[in-house]
């Protein structure tokens, strides 16, 4: 069975945790769920169009690359890309995903070269009727700065497995946009390996879709590390959208900072947002912090939210969490009705102002505006429209917050 490398010297966890099953790319050890199990229980399993069991279609998703000068973009069989290195997948769909894709897309950044323009990868599905299965493989060596975009759009059946591989010293942005179409399921994992001393922004962003399921990771390959990981993601009306976060504290002097926000709008939209960070015997000195907030705009909405902390030192700096959903803040809505702004405006600044801080962090200028303009026509469909701009009782705000 492969599983993952001991990374900086750490133990293995003392915790047999169920939120974080073992990484391995072997299919046998990611039996098919029933959806009883702690880490599927909030995935509707029969909307994944047959994700957990298909095999390779030999279908693709269309597929453009613009790199700048000194970037190497290469496809490789998968079973080389395994070899570079990375967190193995940690659930069956990303585990199918490396099974069939049949070949890796690598973008290699040399070492010791900076960037003046981000890599965009844009990947677009044309039909949701076969199952399609992708493997992407990011290599930044040490020293390097870079800003790396991966864009989903069109309809698909899609799982994918996705490795970022920073080198020591890096300072680099990765940014990740599930737009697609409504019909459309996009599954699987988004995983991070941070080298040593090295920087990372990461900015995971879901719209559109029936069901969108990933899995993001993110772990260590020496002290010194630091990562900020950002998302957001707008659920219409019987939407599904789930985000699993794990943050693995393998190496000591390492930082973690997690803020994902949501907004939903319409009956049965659904999002779920589980975060994870485990605090390894070894990982003495080190700071972390998860955060997600939940912005409901109309009745018939449900977000779960689940901030979890497995800490096995007492020897760290500081670890967090902190969990909240509610309706529109009444005091920001007075305060700016006060300053002469109709309702209708005041309710679309509210919501522009929960999302820019994420948004302004991105750094590539084309997605931002689009992003922006995406948000627009989201709240086209709420707000300003009196039978849905009413906010129920039933929303009532509920908040924990917890440190250590």
């Amino acid at each position: 069975m492969d599983t993952k490398p001991n990374v900086a010297g750490a133990v293995e966890s003392s915790i047999a945790s169920h939120l974080h099953p073992r990484p391995s790319y072997d299919l046998a050890d990611h039996p098919v769920p029933q959806g009883r199990e702690e880490v599927w229980r909030f995935t509707p399993l029969k909307r994944l169009r047959g994700l957990l069991e298909a095999e390779g279609t030999g279908a693709k998703l269309g597929r453009q690359v613009r790199s700048p000068e000194g970037v190497t973009v290469t496809d490789l069989p998968s079973s080389e890309a395994r070899k570079l290195g990375g967190h193995a997948p940690g659930d069956r769909l990303a585990a199918v995903a490396a099974a069939y894709a049949g070949e890796a897309l690598l973008v290699d950044v040399p070492a010791n070269t900076e960037l003046d323009e981000p890599v965009v990868v844009e990947l677009t599905g044309d039909s949701v009727e076969s199952v399609v299965h992708g493997h992407l493989v990011f290599r930044i060596g040490n020293h390097s700065r870079a800003t790396i975009a991966v864009r989903h759009n069109g309809s698909a059946t899609y799982a994918g497995l996705t490795q970022v591989l920073v080198g020591d010293g890096a300072d680099v942005t990765f940014v990740a946009v599930a737009d697609w179409a409504d019909d459309a399921v996009h599954t699987g994992q988004t995983s991070i390996t941070v080298g040593r001393d090295a920087q990372v922004r990461s900015v995971a962003v879901s719209l559109g879709g029936d069901l969108v399921r990933i899995a993001e990771t993110a772990e260590y390959a020496g002290p010194g590390g630091s990562i900020d990981q950002y998302g957001l993601y707008f659920v219409d009306a019987g939407q599904h959208i789930e985000h699993r976060l794990f943050v693995d504290h393998n190496a000591p002097k390492t930082r973690s900072n997690v803020d994902y926000r949501g907004a939903l709008q319409g009956k049965r939209a659904h999002s779920v947002w589980i975060g994870d960070v485990l605090i390894r015997k070894v990982a003495e000195g080190i700071e972390t912090y998860e955060s997600n907030k939940n912005l409901l705009l109309t009745d018939g909405c449900k977000a779960d939210s689940v901030p979890n902390l497995e800490i096995e030192t007492g020897e760290i700096e500081g670890a967090g969490h902190a969990s909240t959903t509610g309706r529109f803040d009444d005091q920001q809505l007075f305060y700016l009705r006060s300053r002469g702004i109709d309702e209708t405006e005041a309710r679309r600044l509210v919501v522009h102002g929960f999302f820019a801080d994420i948004i302004r962090r991105i750094g590539v200028p084309e997605v931002e505006q689009h992003l922006l303009a995406a948000i627009e026509t989201e709240l086209a469909l709420t707000v300003g429209t009196p039978a849905l701009t009413e906010t129920p009782e039933s929303n009532e705000n509920t908040e924990s917050n917890e440190e250590a």
